[in-house]
């Protein structure tokens, strides 16, 4: 059997990496790490959809937005993969410092559990003799919650004491304690780690002299974090700060992945290791004149496809028999990831609920980029007694690879995009291609049906307006 190292960061996007993206991110770890160690998997696109329940997705290796909200993982499924493993005889740790995971109970599969606090407003020692200062515009950022009419930007930076170095950055402590974890415990073979990094979630808080880098010059207020509403309330000026914040903050979840990975390399692992770096989502940032990832925001009346900036999130793996350097242009998703590692770590693992994932381990064993037709991403929604999704919901994205659809747009309407031509879904093309709208909405409506969801659900999402 072989060790696992399990690696997911928060809102990391697909095009931070490699060249596709119209504002380059520096990650050089990660595409050194893509070029000569790992298979890429460019078509994985995240399952239930946030934080919480996409994590879910992966720990028990079964669908969970078509059934229920964000909600701890004890009431979502029997199955937890730290518990099985360690049925196993896996030593199983768990480290983040991803605000959620403990409120979600999943530190209860784990033989040891290690949280890093304060991250997004998570107020874990209170100095409230100090002065909660305001840190950008209240009208530039997501309204709640509030802490003493405090926003989470400004909470942020007062209950993490207005640090500035790098080494005080959430990223670099949990990756530290991550190499320190593999240096005591390396030779415990085998082992499971779950390594969670909640940046680049928002707050964008990266040391300011790494901001100026993407966006030298500026002199406004430092845009920290984003309005869940429209990029419209920004100046241009203002939201490029806004993306320079994300970007400087990836560079840095980048630069503390490479410390992990390196050692591995010094531990000489990777032979008796299978690893995985990915993301839950990404964020739009000036996409679809939107900031942010869901509409909270109290002027603002669309709907909010998960579109791909979003939806679409990367997928590296490596060690053990996965070739190295390659590319795989095939669709694959979260509840995939449990009997893929299962099967590539060559342990016989015994779920409570059966999985409905697919392994696609022989797929990258092969480098044969055939594994999913269909990539469904979706949140949980209760639809109204009409039948329609509420007002200003996230609504679902379906892709076949090549074409993109979300069955209730921003308007509400049907959109459509040929992502070959339009990989960041820019222009709708739903009315030219009625045919396309149809089959996918159709197989949309199949794979819900194959994930027991119920009929008031994929009417919801499938049926077409009258």
């Amino acid at each position: 059997m072989k060790n696992i190292v399990l690696l997911i960061t928060d809102t990391f996007r697909y095009d931070n990496l490699g060249d596709v993206a119209k504002r380059p991110v520096r990650t050089p770890e990660l595409d050194a790490f893509a070029a000569h160690r790992a298979s890429a998997i460019e078509g994985f696109y995240t399952g239930s959809f946030p934080t919480i329940p996409h994590r879910t997705d992966v720990a028990t290796g079964r669908l969970g937005w078509p059934h229920f909200p964000w909600q701890p993982i004890t009431r979502s499924s029997r199955n937890h993969v730290a518990r099985m493993l360690a049925a196993e005889g896996y030593a199983t740790q768990l480290i983040c410092d991803c605000p959620h995971l403990f409120n979600a109970r999943f530190q209860h599969g784990f033989q040891a559990a290690y949280q890093h606090r304060g991250q997004e407003g998570d107020r874990h020692l209170l100095h409230l003799n100090d002065d909660i200062r305001e840190v950008m515009p209240r009208e530039k950022t997501r309204q709640l919650p509030t802490f003493q009419g405090k926003t989470l930007a400004d909470l942020h930076r007062w209950v993490n004491r207005y640090s500035s170095r790098e080494d005080e950055t959430f990223c670099a402590r949990t990756a530290a304690t991550t190499v320190r974890w593999l240096e005591e415990n390396h030779r415990a073979a085998p082992f499971f780690l779950w390594v969670d990094f909640f940046d680049p979630h928002e707050p964008w808080d990266p040391p300011e002299y790494l901001v100026a880098r993407y966006d030298p010059g500026y002199e406004g207020e430092p845009m920290l974090h984003c309005n869940y509403g429209p990029a419209t309330d920004y100046t241009a000026t203002e939201l490029n700060n806004l993306w320079a914040h994300y970007a400087a903050e990836s560079e840095l979840v980048d630069r503390h992945l490479g410390r992990i990975l390196q050692k591995l390399d010094d531990l000489q692992l990777w032979d008796d290791t299978i690893v995985v770096v990915t993301s839950d989502h990404g964020t739009s940032l000036g996409e679809h004149n939107r900031t942010g990832k869901s509409n909270i925001c109290d002027h603002d009346q669309r709907y909010w496809p998960i579109y791909p900036e979003v939806s679409h999130v990367p997928f590296l793996i490596a060690g053990g028999d996965v070739p190295a350097g390659k590319r795989l242009d095939m669709l694959a998703q979260p509840i995939d990831i449990l009997p893929s590692l299962a099967e590539l770590a060559d342990v016989r693992i015994a779920p409570e609920q059966a999985l409905q994932g697919i392994s696609f381990a022989e797929a990258v064993r092969e480098t044969r980029p055939h594994h999913r037709t269909l990539a469904v991403t979706g949140g949980f929604v209760e639809c109204g007694e009409d039948g329609a999704c509420p007002a200003e919901s996230v609504t679902p994205w379906v892709t076949d690879g090549r074409w993109g659809l979300t069955p209730v747009g921003a308007a509400g309407a049907a959109e459509l995009y040929d992502l070959h031509a339009d990989p960041f879904a820019e222009t709708d093309v739903a009315a030219a291609n009625t045919d396309v709208v149809a089959r996918l909405r159709a197989a949309l409506a199949e794979h819900l049906r194959q994930h027991d969801a119920d009929q008031a659900l994929i009417d919801c999402w499938t049926a077409e307006p009258s």
